[in-house]
């Protein structure tokens, strides 16, 4: 059975605030790692409201401290943002605190607006056309005989696997042409998904990490107990992408039933195109929707996503979907 794993946007809920969120972010990865989830990936957003991963390495460091066996990475880090340096220092950091569990996504997209970006660089001048540089940059840090007079400490030598993350064609190229692995955001932009996946298949270059192409997508999962509980629990979800997509990121929304009869043509099929890759339902419904989905994808390994507003809900669909997997392993 295809692996699953945890992508956790630490998701402020309305009425709540990040500590409670990083809370229920650390209890999320404990029951994870119970329950059998291969790895936990937080990413790396900024002004927004509703996400508490801003500091990306510093919440993976909380979670990696509170878990003994499940893999802790960042889905992703958005490099544009950073000195490839900074980010070597970092994760070489990391991989010394907690040897054999650290995985490092690289995205080249701001992960916020262009004024936040500004505020966050100073400048614009790092360029994301600079990505493919920027990663071999950082790739030659943490190698065992760097090439650059600059020495990340801690950072060379650290077996950080490197991961490329992307929604395009152009994240496929790059993970293909590099020989790594690559993770697409079908979660949330699922529309080129099955393009970039054979093209990244189709013209991939072993490297030494890797010797040939693994593939993981993002998937969203609202499981409950009924169909109609499912249902009211995924429109948490569904209010926070409309209100992110129309300029008004807001925290997570509590459920609001029948949202989608109070929104236009326009929204509706913005949300059935993001929802393409997405189980809503009881355990049963559920199952049906990620075997279909995995047996037309073909990933080789899924990253589940539950934004869902209440904490020991959120836990129920992820318990119900590693039953499901382990009902099929």
């Amino acid at each position: 059975m295809t692996p699953f794993s945890i992508l956790d946007l630490s998701p402020i809920a309305e009425g709540s605030n990040a500590s409670a969120s990083l809370r229920n972010t650390l209890d999320l990865a404990q029951h994870g790692e119970r329950w059998g989830y291969r790895r936990y990936w937080l990413a790396e957003h900024h002004g927004m409201p509703g996400i508490a991963s801003a500091a990306t390495a510093v919440v993976m460091a909380h979670v990696a401290g509170g878990t003994k066996t499940i893999r802790v990475g960042a889905g992703g880090i958005m490099l544009p943002n950073h000195s490839p340096l900074v980010i070597a220092e970092q994760f070489g950091t990391l991989e010394a605190l907690h040897p054999g569990r650290i995985d490092l996504g690289l995205g080249r997209a701001p992960g916020s607006d262009q004024t936040t970006a500004r505020a966050l660089r100073r400048s614009l001048a790092s360029d994301a056309d600079e990505f493919p540089q920027d990663v071999q940059e950082l790739q030659d840090y943490l190698s065992d005989h760097p090439r650059q007079r600059v020495l990340a400490v801690p950072g060379k030598g650290a077996k950080v696997p490197l991961w490329i993350l992307g929604s395009s064609l152009f994240g496929a190229q790059l993970a293909a042409h590099l020989g790594l692995p690559y993770a697409f955001a079908s979660h949330f932009a699922p529309a080129q998904m099955m393009q970039a996946v054979a093209l990244y298949r189709a013209n991939f270059k072993p490297s030494a990490q890797l010797e040939r192409p693994y593939v993981m997508l993002g998937f969203n999962v609202f499981a409950a107990d009924t169909d109609e509980e499912a249902q009211l629990l995924a429109t948490s979800m569904q209010q926070a992408f409309v209100n992110l997509r129309t300029g008004k990121p807001s925290q997570l929304p509590p459920p609001l039933p029948n949202y989608r009869l109070q929104l236009g043509q326009q929204e509706n099929a913005m949300l059935d195109s993001v929802l393409s890759c997405a189980a809503i339902g009881s355990p049963e419904t559920v199952e049906k929707q990620l075997l279909a989905f995995i047996a037309s994808a073909r990933p080789d390994e899924l990253m589940i996503t539950s934004q869902i507003f209440e904490h020991a809900k959120r836990l129920r669909s992820y318990e119900i979907t590693a039953a499901i997997h382990k009902r099929l392993s």
